[in-house]
């Protein structure tokens, strides 16, 4: 991951969240539920290796060649303008992380 910062930032708010949680519910069990769904999705969001990702769809099965490899890193911004707006990405990521965000609350509120 080339900046830590972000990660750290993160991982700063999660564990805010998960006090708050764990002082509003006074239950171990959903602040640990808290902390799995956090850091899966942190790192489903900050870890993966954009370059590979930001190609086109049809072009996931095969290997990053050298050329893509090398436009990718000469093209990279800073922040978000480094991820490519992918319909696909899109809707894979609302769709896993709504689902997930509305189990977490429905245990949490329970």
């Amino acid at each position: 991951m080339a900046n830590d910062a972000t990660l750290r930032t993160s991982l700063l708010w999660l564990a805010a969240i998960i006090l708050a949680i764990g002082i509003c519910t006074h239950s171990f069990k959903k602040m640990m539920a808290t902390y799995v769904l956090g850091l899966v999705g942190i790192s489903g969001v900050l870890l993966p290796d954009w370059d590979y990702f930001n190609r086109h769809f049809s072009r996931w099965p095969y290997p990053v060649t050298v050329e893509e490899r090398s436009a990718a890193s000469l093209s990279h911004g800073s922040g978000f303008l480094r991820f490519a707006c992918s319909p696909v990405r899109v809707i894979a990521y609302s769709v896993v992380y709504g689902y997930g965000i509305y189990k977490w609350w429905e245990y949490v509120a329970s």
